[in-house]
């Protein structure tokens, strides 16, 4: 049916009707951020027609705005405007619950074989894969949010002062927002084609939330709702923390899992593409939990699972676990650290989409929050980039630009940026091309 003919919303959806599609999704979301933003756009404003595309568009602008994987806390901010609280953690977790069983398997399989020659040649060719597909997600993300050239030069500003200067990613993110709102406020037209209103609202038909549908009454701002949720929050990190801390200390793994995971959760903005420098000082440098290497390889394996890029947290939580974690036994604690890192991760996003999902939700239509939001967005572009710029310095020049580059990986990098951005090939056939071109170089 053509989508301009449908003149009715579809039926109401049960929760167990949409606890079955949150489950689906789980086992299908892959591509990344910019990949599963996709398949939710695609599943739920063009195909079942759960939220209008003004709608979706606005909860984005907000899951951009915060530290965190944007597409888990997209899922988990639609989920609850459908089906109050239960309905957010429901989608949110099944977002994330079938890649950590399946990330545990792999990485202790990674473990057990990874020292092989033939492994360690597969891992050799999907790496400078890696470097194409993050390079594609900049590109993806910026033919969307990038439309005016105020917004290309928020992008540009954002790569130059990640790659250049080295400034944290929270003051280039409120810088962003400043700018977007003194922008929005003198220049609103500017902003006119980055907000949901450029995208054709309606084309898909009606929709259950539509653009025009009155805030449900759970989704209204209450004080004290808000305060039960930031209790809740708050006693929901607080009790495994201190259980940590009373078992093991303050200096064990697993207590400096918890707190580096709860940091990099609140302090960095931009998604999965933005956490992950952070992750690699910290979890390579500065703790030793695992190799570069290892933490190349497991990026690799987050590539090819579904469910958050930043799930790659639960790989370096199991092999730091695994390596590092003498009282129990090594599998046990690499199951341990990874449940424990994905915890702390993730709980944050929870927080901030059910405490501020009303706050949101009073403001569509609203060009004051929606332009800083768009700048954001714009920003995020560049940190993308810079992440591109990050991997294929530790990929192509594996010696630190002492020797040249590694031009087996250079051509490894080119042939799958070719594949992605001109011929439009599936994510995981070109991680299996990679792969298959590393076993012939390395063998």
């Amino acid at each position: 049916m053509a989508a301009d003919s449908v003149t009715t919303p579809p039926a109401p959806v049960s929760l167990l009707q949409a606890l079955g599609f949150w489950l689906k999704l789980g086992f299908i979301s892959f591509g990344g951020p910019a990949g599963q933003i996709a398949i939710l756009h695609q599943e739920l404003v063009e195909r079942r027609r759960w939220i209008s595309e003004q709608r979706f568009l606005h909860a984005l602008n907000y899951c951009m705005l915060l530290p965190g994987p944007e597409a888990q806390q997209l899922a988990t901010y639609i989920g609850w405007l459908m089906h109050r609280s239960w309905g957010g953690i429901i989608a949110g977790g099944l977002f994330v619950l079938p890649s950590l069983f399946i990330l545990i398997g792999l990485s202790w399989t990674y473990i057990a074989l990874g020292h092989l020659p033939l492994v360690a040649a597969l891992f050799y060719g999907v790496k400078p894969a890696i470097v194409a597909i993050v390079l594609q997600a900049a590109l993806r993300i910026g033919q969307r949010a990038l439309r005016n050239r105020l917004l290309w030069g928020i992008a540009l500003a954002s790569f130059i002062a990640l790659a250049l200067f080295k400034l944290p990613f929270p003051l280039i993110v409120s810088s962003a927002a400043l700018l977007g709102y003194l922008a929005g406020k003198h220049r609103p037209l500017l902003f006119a084609t980055g907000t949901a209103a450029h995208h054709g609202t309606g084309h898909y038909g009606p929709a259950l939330i539509d653009d025009h549908s009155p805030t449900p009454a759970h989704a209204r701002f209450s004080l004290p709702r808000l305060l039960r949720v930031l209790l809740a929050g708050t006693l929901l990190w607080a009790v495994p923390m201190l259980l940590l801390m009373q078992l093991y200390g303050w200096q064990h793994p697993f207590t400096q899992m918890g707190w580096f995971f709860t940091k990099a959760a609140l302090l960095t903005f931009g998604g999965a593409y933005a956490v992950l420098p952070y992750v690699y000082q910290g979890a390579v440098g500065h703790y030793g939990w695992l190799s570069a290497g290892q933490m190349m390889d497991g990026l690799a394996l987050g590539e090819t699972t579904p469910g958050p890029l930043i799930m790659v947290v639960a790989f370096v939580g199991f092999v730091g676990g695994y390596q590092h974690i003498p009282q129990l036994s090594p599998w046990l604690a690499g199951v341990v650290a990874a449940t424990l890192v994905t915890w702390f991760t993730f709980l944050p996003s929870f927080i901030f989409v059910l405490a501020g999902g009303p706050l949101i939700e009073r403001s569509h239509g609203s060009l004051s929050l929606t332009a800083p939001l768009t700048a954001i967005t714009a920003a995020v572009v560049g940190v993308i980039a810079n992440l591109a710029l990050f991997f294929g310095w530790q990929v192509l020049w594996p010696q630190g630009g002492q020797t040249g580059p590694d031009w087996a990986a250079v051509l490894i990098t080119l042939a799958a940026a070719v594949a992605l951005l001109r011929y439009r090939v599936n994510v995981i056939k070109v991680i299996a091309a990679a792969a298959l071109s590393g076993l012939l170089f390395r063998l």
